[in-house]
């Protein structure tokens, strides 16, 4: 592995454009294309409005942004601390294999422990065995007594009315 000159900042609105194209990129690396309903307007809106629900930090080198990690605090009851929640983390695949994601993950843990949190977390696909085995290298533990539970669309709807 070679290591670049990365420079991790927070997005600003400039880097809008960039993080929604790696997002899609994410989307069809995952085959989940098809689910993308977002907009570069909403995440704009979303990262920059005036109480933002997200975050985001990117790493460029050589004047592009070529990775982005999208986060927001949630909140451990047993802990009673908050917590940084990892939503995604995406390197351009011709950009990868320079240590730019373990930069990125190293950027959160910081920016974790400088907020006092009790917690930095995030999920990870099944099936993807190159991210588990780096994220299990980086220290993680993967928790396989837990499943995601989601309810979005119609269904979230229909579980608002109570019926």
């Amino acid at each position: 592995m070679t290591t670049s000159n990365l420079t991790i900042r927070p997005a600003t609105p400039a880097d809008v454009e960039a993080i929604f194209g790696m997002i899609y990129e994410l989307a069809v690396f995952e085959k989940l294309e098809h689910m993308v309903v977002a907009t570069p307007a909403m995440l704009h809106d979303s990262l920059f409005c005036a109480k933002p629900v997200c975050e985001a930090i990117v790493g460029e080198t050589e004047g592009e942004v070529v990775t982005f990690a999208l986060f927001f605090h949630n909140f451990s009851t047993f802990l009673c601390k908050k917590g940084l929640y990892l939503e995604d983390l995406y390197v351009k695949q011709a950009r990868r294999g320079h240590g730019y994601g373990k930069q990125m993950l190293v950027a959160l843990a910081k920016l974790a422990v400088e907020r006092d949190c009790g917690r930095f977390e995030w999920s990870v696909l099944d099936w993807n065995a190159n991210a588990i085995k780096f994220y299990e290298g980086m220290g993680a533990d993967l928790l396989p007594d837990w499943r995601i539970c989601r309810v979005t669309g119609n269904a979230l709807t229909h579980m608002s009315s109570g019926s």
